[in-house]
């Protein structure tokens, strides 16, 4: 089903986007919708009347290859999207139910793989070899690209960093919070947005988001700047992690907390004690395409061979 013209949906908690992209990575329409919050049924028939409408927009003569980016992943056992984020997809068969109402197959992949995939190709990682690409948003994830191709892995988990432990934990950071997953510690619940939020928090007694955390850090708060010292503190142990076992030519930051600009100056510089290796160069950058990297990753999933799962 290759075609010049694809389509991508980047399917999030909060907004569900769409493109109908040609594979120059030429955007040619784009439209952005609210997602229905918790509402399984409407979720699938607000992504079906976006598809169609964009496609109507673009003026495609028949229906194009269409590619989704989801929270979570599709279970190759049962089919059943698991590990979501957005619990209200857990256990639906998201990808058959899609099919049905768009008539026509799809491929449904891991929103973090997507923006891995998209980064690699066209974005701060084109060219290289190998790419480590995370997003730091409300949840944390991460995808592998390979030699252009995604590393989903035997069980469709590959790059699924966020719930891992946190390494080299301090005596007041163990055992670490609880997460939705049910496990405590994971670093999901260390080094997203809502983890920045809360330990400012935590310690503050100021409600912020990680946004306003940052800002105030910048402007000199106190505890703003503690809160985000640690939080660089956190990540680089989880990525020193990651390098010492993937030891990827690039590591790509997507997400809110992407927009952080002192993380790639520090984030390496804290990294570097506990990567197994005499010296490390491994370049840290921020996701070229921004929030859009997902969506554009989701309109290529159709542009590469063999599939992720084969690979």
């Amino acid at each position: 089903m290759e075609q010049a013209w694809c389509v991508g949906v980047d399917l999030g908690g909060t907004k569900i986007e769409a493109v109908v992209m040609d594979g120059a990575g030429q955007v040619f329409a784009r439209r952005r919708v609210p997602t229905p919050p918790g509402n399984y049924e409407a979720t699938v028939r607000t992504v079906a009347a976006l598809v169609r409408g964009l496609e109507a927009e673009a003026g495609a003569a028949t229906a194009l290859a269409t590619g989704i980016g989801v929270p979570g992943s599709v279970s190759p056992r049962t089919g059943l999207i698991r590990n979501a984020n957005t619990t209200c997809l857990n256990g639906r068969p998201l990808q058959a139910d899609l099919e049905l109402a768009l008539s026509r197959p799809l491929r449904l992949e891991n929103d973090a793989n997507c923006l891995a995939l998209s980064e690699a190709l066209d974005g701060a990682a084109r060219g290289a070899g190998s790419v480590f690409a995370v997003i730091l948003g409300t949840g944390v994830g991460g995808g592998v690209v390979v030699h252009g191709r995604l590393l989903a892995g035997r069980n469709g988990i590959g790059g699924e960093w966020g719930h891992n432990p946190l390494p080299w934990m301090s005596p007041d950071e163990y055992p670490g919070r609880p997460c939705w997953c049910g496990r405590r510690g994971c670093i999901e619940t260390l080094v997203s947005g809502s983890a920045l939020a809360a330990d400012f928090e935590c310690q503050s007694g100021v409600r912020a988001d990680a946004r306003e955390v940052a800002q105030r850090a910048r402007q000199g708060d106190a505890a703003a700047e503690a809160a985000l010292a640690r939080y660089e503190a956190r990540l680089a142990r989880a990525l020193a992690a990651v390098i010492n076992l993937l030891d990827p030519h690039v590591v790509v930051l997507g997400g809110g907390l992407s927009n952080v600009e002192r993380l790639y100056a520090s984030v390496p510089r804290l990294w570097a004690p506990y990567v197994f290796a005499d010296s490390v160069d491994t370049p840290l950058r921020p996701a070229v395409f921004g929030d859009a990297s997902g969506v554009r990753g989701a309109a290529r999933l159709w542009k590469r061979t063999p599939t992720a799962a084969q690979f």
